[in-house]
């Protein structure tokens, strides 16, 4: 039998395992915004990055991780990153890239608000040039 997973299959499935305990096989939604430290060292481990787990809903939800997983999956990549909004995908990936004092083209054709966030945002944060 080939390990190798169709891309249809990949769309519903990678990402994650069917409850251990219940044999649901949908995705569990977590409706949560915090999360239970076992103890002070727990949350030190997590917030320090020693350990893996789940501190706070905005960084991290196990619903969303499946989400990431499933995308990566696709794309044949290592991890993803879901962002709540375009600009914020554009945020963090020019935030990666750039450094104080580096500069990037951009056309004043592109959507309003995209060219707003370089135009106004970027230029006061990086003094870069659009």
């Amino acid at each position: 039998m080939s390990t190798t997973l169709h891309f249809e299959t990949l769309q519903l499935h990678a990402g994650q395992e069917p409850d251990a305990v219940t044999g649901s096989r949908a995705v569990p939604i977590h409706q949560t915004t915090s999360y239970v430290f076992k103890n002070t060292d727990h949350a030190a481990n997590l917030f320090g990055l020693k350990e893996f787990g789940n501190i706070y809903t905005r960084i991290m939800n196990p619903t969303t991780d499946v989400f990431e997983k499933r995308v990566a999956a696709l794309e044949g990549g290592v991890a993803a990153l879901a962002t709540a909004s375009g600009q914020a995908a554009q945020f963090i990936a020019l935030n990666n890239l750039l450094q104080a004092g580096d500069n990037f083209i951009s056309s004043s054709f592109i959507y309003g608000g995209t060219y707003n966030q370089f135009k106004v945002a970027f230029k006061r944060d990086r003094k870069s040039v659009v």
